[in-house]
């Protein structure tokens, strides 16, 4: 694979209660684990920022697909869920829930553009088989 761009940032201090920075300095912030985990929360954490990724890929994605159909979906957005949880193996789990809302298109047409978009995304390339995600559609 040719690569064309290359993200980088590094976590320092206590880890989930660290401090994140990509290599730009675009990206620079403390974390804080969730309340729902017994950290404090307050702050951003990974699985917010996965879910923000993969949001934006995903409708990247999307809009692309929809493109080479000659489909406009300029009124469209994906939102992500990221959950985390205990394993069998003692360690801890992602999920992924990816719903897509798309205005000007049938119910059928939306859940095909989905579909799609999830085998042509990177994010969903590189989760494919590892974690489980769900994809949908809503039409406004």
């Amino acid at each position: 694979m040719k690569v064309l761009y290359t993200a980088a940032a590094m976590s320092s201090g206590d880890a989930r209660n660290g401090h994140v920075r990509s290599s730009d300095g675009l990206l620079d912030f403390d974390l804080a684990t969730p309340k729902e985990m017994g950290g404090a929360g307050g702050a951003t954490n990974p699985e917010q920022l996965f879910a923000a990724g993969y949001s934006a890929c995903f409708h990247s994605a999307l809009k692309a697909v929809a493109r080479q159909k000659k489909i406009d979906i300029t009124d469209s957005s994906v939102s992500a869920e990221v959950g985390i949880g205990p394993n069998d193996q003692g360690g801890f789990a992602l999920t992924v829930a990816l719903h897509a809302e798309i205005g000007g298109v049938d119910q059928a047409t939306a859940d095909e553009l989905v579909q799609a978009a999830h085998q042509v995304c990177p994010y969903s390339n590189a989760t494919r088989g590892n974690i489980p995600v769900t994809v949908d559609a809503t039409v406004e």
